[in-house]
């Protein structure tokens, strides 16, 4: 029961460690993206929230082989099982049970649910604080009603009487 708490215990920091980069780089370039003058501020807050959720997305996939190429280092499943499978339904709590663990590895399942969860969680948090962010942003640089485009057309056509 000690290998299996360890493994679980190992892999999921690598997959935390993973989760943190990614979730800084994705902060770092919504943040900037974000920042821009628009003059569709919609469509670019959706271009932003698109982007950070298909990059953290991606972040969960690649988590998801972590577990993958750990089941299939310590054989966790019967040999004849697809491991990615098993890791995409463990990770995602979605537990259909076609495939069971072995005896010896039985924790890695529930570990594994754990840490999918926490990193779900994570991604929720992420995507709140950079559409939060965006929004502020966008109604700080909007606080007349009109868009950055809307403004310079008005600042070029000159004073009105």
């Amino acid at each position: 029961m000690a290998l299996q708490l360890m493994v679980g215990a190992v892999v999921s920091g690598i997959n935390i460690m993973i989760h943190a980069l990614v979730t800084v780089g994705a902060i770092g370039i919504a943040r900037s993206a974000g920042l821009r003058d628009t003059a569709r501020p919609r469509l670019h807050l959706m271009a932003v929230m698109v982007a950070t959720a298909a990059v953290l997305m991606v972040a969960h996939t690649l988590e998801i082989f972590v577990w993958t190429l750990a089941y299939s280092m310590v054989g966790v499943a019967p040999a004849d099982s697809d491991l990615l499978y098993f890791a995409f339904v463990n990770y995602t709590t979605l537990g259909y049970g076609d495939i069971t663990p072995v005896q010896e590895w039985r924790l890695e399942g529930p570990m594994t649910a754990m840490n999918g969860i926490l990193l779900f969680g994570w991604t929720t948090a992420v995507l709140f604080e950079v559409l939060r962010k965006t929004l502020e942003h966008l109604a700080a640089i909007d606080t007349s009603g009109f868009s950055s485009a809307a403004r310079s057309q008005r600042a070029a056509a000159g004073p009105t009487a």
